[in-house]
């Protein structure tokens, strides 16, 4: 399992293209130099939302794409991909010229999610272990990140917003369904949303209700220089 995850991460770098190496002073940033989330964190429950049948019925994960211009040919990751209903979507809908980058924080998750994608042969797809405050992904590599179901699960908002910046090629965008509840109930406010990811320095470019995922979708580009850390002002949860 280790030797697929491992493919998949190669196969990855070299879809990508020639990526950028990290942004200078990356590797010397300390996470003591960002702020602390003013906010509770949900604790991590389960690899999935809800069964993968009642979300297609719903037309869930057509309906994300569909508002987030998904295209045959982009490249896109899934950050805390669990068992991968969006991953596997993504991977159709980018067809075998697009690129998906599924990843986890939870090595048994991420091994499991790599099996089905090798059972399924998701050629386009690539499984990586991701970490809670960043994703480490290659720079200027992605058209679209989603972040679904999972945004209130993340302890280290700002540091890991930081870290995902310059992932981004120009117009990209960071693809947010959450629910509008406290981020202890498995949620996260809209304008809570919007402060924090305003703080890293991204502007919300549209924002519309999303009853089949249980919430809301937003979606953020990045603008303007990338904060210093200790620049970066918190927000009130």
């Amino acid at each position: 399992m280790r030797t697929t995850a491992s493919l998949g991460l190669l196969l990855m770098v070299a879809a990508c293209g020639a990526a950028s190496p990290p942004a200078a002073g990356d590797t010397k940033v300390k996470p003591s130099e960002f702020p602390t989330a003013h906010r509770p964190v949900a604790a991590i429950v389960s690899d999935r939302w809800s069964n993968e049948e009642e979300r297609d019925r719903l037309r869930e994960a057509g309906t994300v794409m569909d508002y987030s211009g998904v295209r045959k040919g982009m490249t896109v990751a899934d950050i805390g991909a669990g068992e991968g209903y969006y991953t596997i979507r993504l991977a159709q809908r980018v067809g075998p010229d697009g690129r998906v980058l599924a990843e986890d924080i939870l090595p048994a998750v991420r091994d499991k999610l790599a099996e089905r994608v090798t059972r399924e042969a998701l050629d386009m797809v690539s499984v990586k272990l991701g970490t809670p405050a960043d994703p480490k992904l290659p720079e200027n590599s992605f058209d679209r990140v989603f972040l679904v179901h999972m945004y209130h699960e993340i302890a280290s908002p700002y540091e890991f917003l930081w870290h995902l910046r310059p992932s981004l090629r120009a117009g990209g965008r960071v693809v947010v369904v959450d629910a509008d509840r406290p981020t202890q109930n498995h949620g996260t406010p809209p304008a809570l949303l919007d402060c924090e990811f305003a703080a890293v320095g991204y502007v919300r470019v549209e924002r519309r209700p999303m009853p089949s995922a249980g919430g809301y979708l937003a979606m953020y580009e990045a603008r303007g220089a990338r904060p210093e850390p200790a620049a970066i002002k918190a927000c009130e949860g």
